[in-house]
């Protein structure tokens, strides 16, 4: 019997075929890899110049505002001052800060001097309605109509009339414990009858509570 000579196979993982493949796949992987690392670095570029562009916009606008500031006079710069002190302590409305600024019988500054404080004084007209009406209803208990034409007045506070709605519109008040007060202070100091009080609590030249608001009022007197 003639000897059979068995033939060997390579192992998978000798075939030159299989390492072609493995090699085709490695450079595909690194390849990809390569472009996300590629776009990641384009990314991070982009984003410092954006934050580079952005800082040198910004000191190029300090600088201008510095250079605006060095042109402005002492006389413009002490209207300035003395506007944010009456903005930030009375709550005064431009219109309002505007003639103090400027009276013979207030600060005596000249008017253009008035009208570059009143234009960059830090302010926040509604909110100095607000706080103006808050200090009408808390220490002189008046209605939210009175409160209004207080406001709005040119006799008076000189706000606008969109800021003193927004006053009205977001004040914290019971009117009719206001209208109630009210009623006293007329009783105490004034000895008026309950009928009295009413009509001068409800009259459109008086405190111009509602009809509602002046009858607790009265009843509530003792």
């Amino acid at each position: 019997m003639a000897d059979v000579t068995t033939k060997k196979k390579k192992p998978f993982y000798k075939k030159w075929w299989v390492w072609l493949i493995a090699l085709v796949i490695v450079a595909a992987a690194v390849g990809g890899g390569d472009e996300e690392v590629a776009d990641e670095i384009k990314e991070e570029a982009t984003t410092e110049e954006a934050v580079a562009a952005e800082s040198e916009e910004s000191s190029d606008e300090e600088a201008a505002e510095e250079a605006v500031e060095d042109d402005v006079s002492s006389e413009f710069k002490s209207a300035l001052k003395k506007s944010q002190t009456y903005s930030d302590t009375m709550y005064m409305s431009k219109a309002g800060l505007f003639d103090q600024l400027t009276s013979e019988y207030g600060e005596q500054f000249p008017e253009d001097a008035g009208q570059y404080a009143v234009d960059n004084v830090d302010a926040d007209w509604n909110e100095n309605a607000l706080k103006k009406a808050e200090s009408y209803s808390d220490t002189m208990y008046m209605s939210k109509a009175g409160i209004y034409d207080q406001l709005t007045s040119e006799a008076g506070e000189q706000f606008t009339a969109e800021e003193a709605q927004y006053a009205i519109d977001n004040i914290e008040a019971d009117w009719n414990e206001n209208a109630l007060q009210k009623a006293k202070t007329y009783q105490e100091s004034m000895s008026m009858s309950k009928e009295a009080i009413r009509d001068q609590l409800v009259s459109e030249y008086g405190e111009q509570f509602t009809q509602e608001e002046a009858d607790y009022a009265v009843n509530n007197l003792e």
